[in-house]
Order: C-alpha cells, then sequence, then structure tokens
C-alpha cells in the first residue's frame, strides 16, 4: 500500500501546485503593471500612520483603477512646471499623457501643506466614486505611494471656469454658452443635493472647480471639502472649511452647513459667468470690489444692464433672459438659508422661464473680512 500512497501523495502536490501556477498567471495578467483593480474596503485605506479616522468612511468604495506612481510620474514628464493646469487649495494639477496617448488631470495633494491631505484624499475618492451625473468630473484613479496621494481625472479640454472669466485665457464666451453652463452646474448641483442616492453638500462651489469640456459643457469637480448630509437633518454645526466671498453667511458666521450653502455660493458664480470678473476685486472702486453688493446696487438704480459684460453685450443677448438669470442669483443670495430656493426650482426657474418675484430681497452685506476670495482648510 505504501508505494500507492506515495504515488497518489506526488500527484496531489503536483494538481496543487498546478493550481497555484494557474492561479498567480490569472493574478498577474489581472493585476496589470501601473493600473491594478483596487478594491478598496475602511480597513485599506484607513490602515496608515497619520492616524486618520475609521469614522470618515461609512461606506465601501466602488472599484477604481489604481496608477503606478512612476506610470503618473512619466506621462507628467515629472510633474513639470509646463504641465501645470492650475492649483487648488490641496495641490497642484497637472497634465499628463499616458502611453497609449490618453490626456489626464493628474491632481497631487500636498501633504505637507496640510495635515488633512489624507484625509482629503479619501473623502474625495469615496464620493466621486459612488455618485455619477455628466455634470460631475470623473474619476479615473488614484495613486498612493508612501506620501504620495494623487487622483487622476479626465482631461476637460477648456481646463477650468476660472482662467476664461478672469481674463486668464482669449476665449469668448457668448451668451448661449454661459448659459448653458450656469444651467449645467445647476443641474449637477440638483443632482448632488436631491437626485443622489446620497445627500452631498460640495462647500467649495466657485468658478476654480467648475470644468469645461471641448464642448463648454460644465463639471463640477474637487469633491475634497464635500459632506455626506443626513437626510433627517436641516443642517450640520461644523467648522467652517471653503472660500470666503463665496460662503453663506450662516456658515462662514455660524457653522450651519446645509445645501443652502452651495446654493449661495452658486448665486455668486453666476454674478461671475455675468460680469466676466472675480467676486471680490480691491483693485475696482469701493462700490464695486465685492459683485454682490454692486449688483444689487445696480438694481436698485435700474441699471442691472450695466452688469452684464460689455463684449457680450456687443456680441448680442436676449435682455428678459439675462435679467431673469440675474434675478435667480439674486435668489440664491438672499439672507436667510431658508428662504433660498432649492435647486430643483433654481433648474425650473432657468429652463421654462418661471417668472420670478419681482423685488428679490438684497444679499447679505458681510464684514469686509469674509469677503477675500481665499480657502480656509479648517475641518470639523
Amino acid at each position: 500500500m505504501q508505494p500507492f500512497s506515495g504515488l497518489f501523495f506526488f500527484l496531489g502536490s503536483l494538481v496543487i501546485l498546478f493550481i497555484l501556477l494557474l492561479l498567480i498567471l490569472i493574478l498577474c495578467k489581472f493585476f496589470e503593471p501601473g493600473k491594478l483593480t483596487l478594491f478598496a474596503t475602511k480597513d485599506y485605506f484607513f490602515s496608515n500612520d497619520k492616524g486618520t479616522s475609521h469614522d470618515a468612511l461609512s461606506v465601501y468604495l466602488r472599484t477604481i483603477s489604481y496608477f503606478n506612481f512612476h506610470t503618473l510620474e512619466k506621462a507628467t514628464k515629472n510633474f513639470h512646471s509646463n504641465n501645470l493646469l492650475g492649483c487648488g487649495g490641496f495641490g497642484p494639477v497637472f497634465l499628463g499623457k499616458l502611453g497609449d496617448g490618453q490626456l489626464i488631470a493628474v491632481k497631487k495633494l500636498s501633504l505637507d501643506k496640510s495635515q488633512q491631505g489624507d484625509r482629503e484624499f479619501l473623502s474625495e475618492v469615496r464620493l466621486i466614486t459612488s455618485i455619477q451625473h455628466k455634470n460631475l468630473v470623473r474619476l479615473l484613479g488614484c495613486c498612493t505611494d508612501g506620501d504620495q496621494r494623487l487622483l487622476v481625472y479626465e482631461y476637460m479640454k477648456n481646463r477650468s471656469l476660472d482662467q476664461i472669466l478672469y481674463g486668464k485665457s482669449n476665449i469668448f464666451l457668448d451668451w448661449k454658452t454661459r448659459y448653458q453652463i450656469i444651467l449645467g452646474i445647476a443641474r449637477g448641483l440638483q443632482y448632488l443635493h436631491e437626485d443622489s442616492h446620497i445627500r452631498i453638500v460640495h462647500r467649495d462651489i466657485k468658478a476654480s472647480n467648475i470644468l469645461l469640456d471641448d464642448k463648454f459643457q460644465p463639471r463640477i469637480g474637487d469633491f475634497g471639502l464635500a459632506r455626506f448630509f443626513p437626510e433627517d437633518q436641516a443642517y450640520l454645526s461644523t467648522a467652517f472649511a471653503g472660500t470666503l466671498g463665496y460662503t453663506a453667511p450662516e456658515y462662514a458666521i455660524r457653522g450651519e452647513l446645509s445645501e443652502k450653502a452651495d446654493i449661495y455660493s452658486y448665486g455668486v458664480v453666476v454674478l461671475e459667468i455675468i460680469n466676466c470678473r472675480k467676486n471680490t476685486d480691491l483693485s475696482l472702486p469701493s462700490e464695486m470690489q465685492y459683485l454682490p453688493d454692486y449688483a444689487w446696487k445696480l438694481y436698485e438704480r435700474s441699471r442691472l444692464i450695466d452688469l452684464v459684460d460689455p463684449k457680450m453685450l456687443e456680441d448680442g443677448i436676449v435682455e428678459k433672459d439675462v435679467m431673469q438669470t440675474i434675478h435667480v442669483a439674486f435668489l440664491c443670495l438672499q439672507p436667510h438659508a431658508d428662504l433660498r430656493p432649492p435647486m430643483s426650482q433654481i433648474v425650473a426657474m432657468l429652463v421654462h422661464k418661471i417668472e420670478t418675484p419681482t423685488r428679490p430681497p438684497p444679499p447679505p452685506f458681510l464684514d469686509p473680512k469674509l469677503r477675500i476670495g481665499r480657502t480656509i482648510t479648517v475641518h470639523a
């Protein structure tokens, strides 16, 4: 019997070895170098030496693509300054080109500048993989290599809205295109606030976080500050995070966060798109320095047409449509959060040209210290 036992043991070992080799071959084929399918869970993302809280992640991440750091380094030419697309609140964004010719935008989080770097990275990956809409930027993948935290997005040919509005580009936007951008942002926010399976507040809606594709369709980006929002709560009490000058007074002053904070920020961006200037510009005469204040003063003087970008006036507009859009912006800028309409109503007013109140209330006149357009990275 012993020879047969030895034979069975030998054959069994060969079968096990064959199965192991087959599994190794399958794994090697599945996990390609530089692009790994990552099945992320709480323990994977939060088992780091930064002390990030496990409480920050309440749902599992979907499957996303993982990029090797050296692949991204090569794609961006070692993150060369010539490939710099812009700088966000938590790090620069670079243009990259993969080996197959695909263009990408690589956001490199600066962990040395913010103790919250890991949290921003995890928050953005968690959120952007949980939602999908044509007016939200699409995340292609991410990279975690030592202290490196990188997010890889689809490349937007016309980059960010602020570069066009603030004179950093020679591109001219006619009224039709501006209206398309205004409506697209509204639809993206409606999805986040009302139509998504999870209620989300972006917290940093501004022109630099609105990306434009080759047809100037807008996509909301930079979800590093975004928050999941409980369905049964009117607002969250939290430390302020965002960009002053775009922030609703109840949030900037009292820390009361709700989707109405995004709606206020949206109102500011709408005025910027129509006027083609930055919200706060201290180089202008005092009454023009803060855009919502200036717009309201023009409204009171029955000179609201003076708010419209002169180049757009020369190109031609439907004055009634532009005036109504400015009225919609005023509704978004109401001082009390409860008085601001939800995004679904704003979309309806824009699409169906629903009449707005004859005299919207004035926007809040905030303390000048709250008007400086800078990013604050304080978190709850």
